[in-house]
């Protein structure tokens, strides 16, 4: 089984910008209320301990920089899932997708 693998590069370039949209979405969630409809909130009590305020909900553009950001993931991830790559992948294409996942950080190291 090789150690290193030859990814084309629209592979890699889709996998990176999958990690990419997956941090913006990370990064959107935290800014945001904690949920996307008006809820009311609840005090501690003993199968909830912490206290949550009530949530406005998502604005508008805040809905739809979720969608689209979703939207680009779920695009991205069948780019990555289903590319020609994997058809004939040498070594397995476990190996290999465990690989790609962390390309970038091989990249980063050597560049």
């Amino acid at each position: 089984m090789p150690d290193t693998f030859d990814f084309p590069q629209d592979l890699l370039d889709a996998q990176q910008e999958l990690h990419q949209v997956q941090a913006d979405l990370h990064a959107l969630y935290e800014q945001l209320p904690w949920s996307a409809e008006p809820l009311a909130g609840h005090g501690a009590d003993f199968w909830r301990p912490g206290l949550r305020a009530d949530s406005p909900g998502y604005s508008a553009e805040e809905k739809a920089e979720v969608a689209a950001l979703r939207a680009r993931q779920l695009d991205l991830v069948v780019t990555v899932s289903c590319h020609d790559y994997w058809a004939a992948c040498p070594g397995g294409v476990v190996a290999a997708r465990s690989a790609l996942k962390h390309a970038h950080e091989t990249a980063n190291a050597v560049g």
